[in-house]
């Protein structure tokens, strides 16, 4: 293999010739061969954009030569549209606060933009990763922009349109479902009636309210530290680089941007990937009571609930012919659980930060760009191949609606609850229904039965028969 010798800081180093990173890079690279995962190509591509805001801030402020900063501009264009997308090797556990991969960005940018210079990778003249493509800049600035610019990203193509698709899904249900009676349950024992279509619009909504709570929680991602360089003071930043570079970030990523109010705050708080991790959360314990609901609704075919059938996705077992298990359904719940889990290691990590820096950003960065990937991949699958699939078993649910003891609730009004309580203890004992034994003891004229113990009636507010 080729090589080249470069040198940082801590001397010289053999570099792989055609590789576009550089010695602190490849140092990256043999300290932490921890988990074979790289960054989000989001993550990738929010660190381009800084860097290319930045480079026209510091051209427009006098203080990076024009030639210099047309170079990084087509550098960063190019890698934005596809090239060396491979030369960004730095283990997602790296060093803290993600010193590596910054450098990993700046090296690669700075030799890639050398070459359009007509130099030689490797030499770093007349561009430098550190005093070029970093002027005005700091890991502690970039690293939590380009998390905050990532995420918003993610959370924009990844997972609110699978939310909302599978909101929409649900309440389409619900319509569908109207008119299907059936028992609820309260406690997994018999309760009043309520029709299918109800428990679906819920579900739905319940979709919905969660979106609503992740996107309130996402705003305050806009909120940027960058200009604040190194700790937050903004130390050797030209006069009026953090409007550009905001101006500039805004144009070429969509995202209403704003400076954080207080750059130190920014670098020392990472609260608001807090907040968004903890309404991923929020929305993952929504999702997995859900799913558990349409697993036990679906249960059977011929033990069980059997009040929906779910679309077969797979054969469910080697051994037992025939069988087919709600495998999407489980499918969605395991990345539910890996999301609880993984808003535990952000809620730790936002927690750790010291003084004028939290070093454990690229940790939150992994999980939170993980969780928003996985989740509206899984949300997308469930509602395609499940959720917009499932049909209702109406003579069941109307089975267990005229079944229920929950019916004897309706009488409370006619007959007293103490009363009421009887006749369900007398309709269990003997296995007949509610209102069999209602007529058998005459505790009600026949119009008052037909009146008063419609089960549709009790699944709207009001007292049956009055």
């Amino acid at each position: 293999m080729k090589t080249r010798t470069e040198k940082d800081s801590l001397g010289p180093r053999r570099i792989p010739e055609d590789v576009y990173y550089g010695a602190q890079t490849d140092r990256a690279v043999e300290n932490f061969p921890i988990s074979g995962l790289r960054a989000h190509p989001r993550l990738v591509d929010a660190y381009l954009y800084i860097k290319k805001a930045a480079a026209v801030a510091n051209r427009e402020s006098g203080e990076l030569p024009k030639e210099l900063a047309d170079a990084l501009v087509r550098a960063c264009e190019e890698i934005l549209a596809g090239a060396l997308r491979d030369q960004f090797p730095v283990d997602v556990f790296q060093m803290g606060a993600g010193t590596a991969f910054n450098m990993n960005v700046n090296e690669v940018l700075a030799n890639r933009a050398n070459e359009l210079l007509g130099g030689k990778k490797g030499v770093y003249r007349p561009i430098h990763p550190n005093d070029h493509v970093n002027m005005g800049q700091s890991t502690n600035d970039t690293f939590p922009t380009a998390v905050r610019i990532a995420l918003l990203l993610i959370l924009k193509e990844n997972l609110y349109a699978p939310l909302e698709g599978l909101h929409k899904t649900f309440a389409a249900k619900g319509r569908e479902f109207d008119r299907v009676l059936k028992s609820a349950r309260t406690h997994l024992q018999d309760a009043v009636p309520i029709r299918l279509g109800q428990e679906f619009a819920a579900y739905g909504e319940a979709i919905h309210r969660s979106t609503l709570g992740l996107r309130r929680a996402g705003e305050s991602l806009a909120e940027i530290g960058i200009g604040g360089s190194a700790a937050g003071t903004g130390l050797n930043t030209a006069p009026g680089y953090r409007e550009r570079v905001i101006r500039e970030l805004r144009a070429l990523t969509g995202l209403e941007l704003v400076s954080a109010k207080d750059l130190r705050e920014a670098m020392q708080s990472q609260r608001p990937l807090a907040e968004v991790s903890a309404a991923l959360r929020n929305l993952a314990l929504e999702i997995t009571r859900i799913v558990n609901d349409l697993r036990l609704l679906s249960s059977g075919p011929k033990t069980g609930l059997a009040e929906i059938r779910l679309p077969a996705s797979a054969p469910g077992s080697s051994i037992m012919p025939g069988k087919v298990n709600p495998s999407i359904l489980e499918m969605v719940n395991m990345v539910a659980y890996q999301v609880i889990g993984m808003d535990t290691t952000v809620a730790l990590a936002v927690q750790a930060g010291q003084l004028e820096l939290n070093v454990m950003m690229p940790v939150m960065a992994f999980n939170l760009n993980f969780t928003v990937t996985v989740l509206g991949n899984a949300l997308r699958v469930l509602d395609e191949k499940c959720v917009s699939g499932i049909t209702a078993d109406e003579k069941q649910c109307r089975f267990y609606a005229e079944s229920s003891m929950g019916l004897a609730t309706a009488l409370n009004a006619f007959i007293g609850y103490a009363k009421a309580a009887e006749v369900a203890k007398e309709a269990l004992a003997s296995g007949k229904t509610i209102i069999e034994v209602v007529r058998e003891k005459n505790i009600l004229p026949e119009n008052e039965i037909r009146r008063i113990m419609d089960p549709f009636k009790m699944t709207e507010p009001g007292i049956p028969g009055k």
